[in-house]
């Protein structure tokens, strides 16, 4: 696959997944394209041999596997993982704040959020709603106004003169998104605002009454390639969407002739435990559907490589990089090494990817944090623990992590795709 092509299906993938719930449903799509097969946890399975399956969890963390065409334990599983949460503002469950007329929505910080970025911004909302329908069934679906419909003034300059050197954010008090203006005696609730948007989006469907709502506000401006000679991707949620669609592609477009698997987990940007994130028993059910009483010699010949994406060195702030170790954005993915184990790579996993891109004639680089600095963490030092499975941590470097809008390099995503393809259909491991 080329860049251009490439790069064009990722921008349509960022941009038709806005939340972890729209996100599985893009997985989905392109899985059921490819031929896999959907699988139910509360049934029994029946995998076939040199077929491709998935599972869904909780509609937000999905297990996508081929079986291969040789026994699995004999031949171990070649797995990627990333996770299809991003930080951002949720919304409360009573959210409604009316003020000098205005209709405001309270909002929770989910994850590490880098506040600033989401001042002065076209915001949308999307996510999942729990309701009743007409026929008194509780039932799930995914909403996306899909335009903007909120933002977050800035306080103008001339009231904060201390704006530009030592401003800081409430989250309570500062971050509260406005909607609409409204009459002083104003009635409205978030759930009827819901109602009417679930009925806009599917007429099909007949809302009783609003139960509950996981529901996130996200930049309304599109996924876009920029740069004077588009060098760069521009988006929302790279960090880790990015991963998500290149462990995909690679999946689907891998042989099918070994055993592969793609995880992508949520609730990663909030420490991963729960029922379907990294540190629950998700993947580990999977395995055991899967495996059977071979598990455990399928995993002593496995590899899991831990795809999320890593701090290209910025320009302006050379100096919060080792020397040594700054990752240029389009000078290939990076292997993220800790000793303190908040990145899972050792020696011999490093060495794999290295020796995979060499045959490839592939670039990659490497990242370790300054001595003085804290490390940051991936799904892979807990999947390593949870399977006991050999695992790399690698991803694109990109800059304004966690912001609202991120951004990468154009040939980095393409470049990790290739060696997971290749690492995905490749016979022996360790």
């Amino acid at each position: 696959m080329e860049h251009a092509e490439f790069n064009n299906h990722l921008l349509e993938f960022l941009n038709a997944s806005t939340t972890p719930w729209h996100a599985v449903a893009s997985i989905k799509r392109r899985l059921d394209e490819a031929g896999f097969k959907a699988l139910d946890e509360k049934e029994d399975w029946n995998l076939d041999a040199g077929q491709g399956y998935y599972a869904i969890r909780n509609g937000s963390s999905i297990v996508a596997f081929r079986t291969g065409r040789r026994d699995v334990a004999e031949a171990g599983i070649r797995m990627v993982g990333a996770h299809t949460d991003s930080p951002c503002l949720k919304v409360k469950p009573n959210p409604e704040l009316r003020r000098k007329g205005f209709f405001q929505l309270g909002v929770e910080v989910y994850g590490g959020v880098l506040l600033n970025p989401w001042f002065d911004r076209d915001l949308s909302l999307a996510g999942r709603v729990t309701y009743v329908d007409d026929s008194g069934r509780v039932k799930d679906t995914l909403v996306d106004f899909r335009k903007a419909v909120a933002y977050i003034p800035s306080l103008a300059i001339h009231l904060d003169r201390e704006a530009n050197s030592n401003r800081t954010v409430n989250p309570q008090t500062d971050l509260p998104p406005v909607l609409m203006q409204v009459p002083e005696d104003d009635k409205t609730r978030f759930a009827d605002l819901l109602t009417e948007q679930i009925t806009e989006e599917q007429p099909g469907i007949h809302v009783r009454k609003i139960l509950g709502y996981e529901l996130g506000f996200y930049d309304a401006q599109p996924a876009s390639i920029v740069g004077l000679r588009g060098d760069f991707i521009a988006s929302a949620r790279l960090d880790n969407l990015l991963s998500c669609y290149i462990g995909l592609q690679a999946l689907i477009e891998s042989s099918g002739d070994e055993p592969a698997l793609l995880v992508c987990n949520d609730h990663e940007e909030v420490g991963s435990m729960s029922a379907e994130g990294a540190q629950g028993p998700f993947l580990s059910a999977v395995l055991d559907r899967w495996c059977g009483k071979g598990r455990a010699r399928a995993l002593a010949r496995s590899m899991m490589i831990s795809a999320d994406n890593a701090h290209g060195i910025h320009p302006n702030y050379m100096d919060r990089h080792d020397e040594n170790h700054g990752p240029l954005l389009n000078q290939g993915p990076v292997i993220k090494v800790n000793h303190n184990q908040r990145y899972a790579t050792n020696s011999r996993s490093a060495a794999l990817y290295r020796h995979i891109s060499d045959e490839l004639d592939l670039p990659y680089q490497t990242f370790v944090v300054r001595s003085d600095m804290g490390c940051g963490s991936t799904i892979g030092p807990l999947t390593a623990g949870n399977l006991g499975v050999t695992t790399l941590d690698i991803g694109v470097p990109q800059f304004g992590m966690h912001s609202i809008r991120e951004m990468a390099g154009t040939r980095d995503g393409v470049t990790l795709f290739r060696v997971l393809r290749e690492f995905m259909q490749r016979g022996e491991l360790l």
